[in-house]
């Protein structure tokens, strides 16, 4: 696992910060304090960025590159799933006909609500 505690190493964006948080369902749980976690196959943000979701502040508090083989329960729950096998089951099945590899990396984005 490749941990990041500022910008200075990581790639370059591959997409924009408003993308990093699309789905309704997940809008919620991350509203809901359910979600603080998400995972995806590019970079979307910086360390420091915020996100905007329904009028709420985010920032991102971690950015770095795992394989799927890492995950842990704990993150999945970051994730805001109740066990791994069940946020592979979402992932699965948002992503249909992606096979699950464990040496798949993806990059990890880890946010806060902005703090008033």
């Amino acid at each position: 696992m490749t941990n990041e505690k500022d910008n200075t190493n990581l790639p370059p964006k591959t997409c924009t910060i408003e993308r990093l948080v699309t789905l309704p369902a997940d809008v919620e749980k991350v509203l809901n304090g359910q979600k603080t976690a998400t995972r995806r196959n590019g970079r979307y943000a910086d360390i420091g960025e915020v996100m905007t979701l329904q009028g709420k502040d985010f920032v991102v508090e971690r950015v770095y590159s795992q394989s799927l083989g890492e995950l842990t329960d704990e993150q999945a729950k970051q994730e805001g799933y109740e066990s791994l096998e069940k946020y592979k089951e979402s992932i699965l099945s948002i992503h249909p006909g992606m096979p699950w590899l464990p040496s798949m990396k993806v990059w990890v984005h880890e946010f806060q609500p902005v703090k008033k």
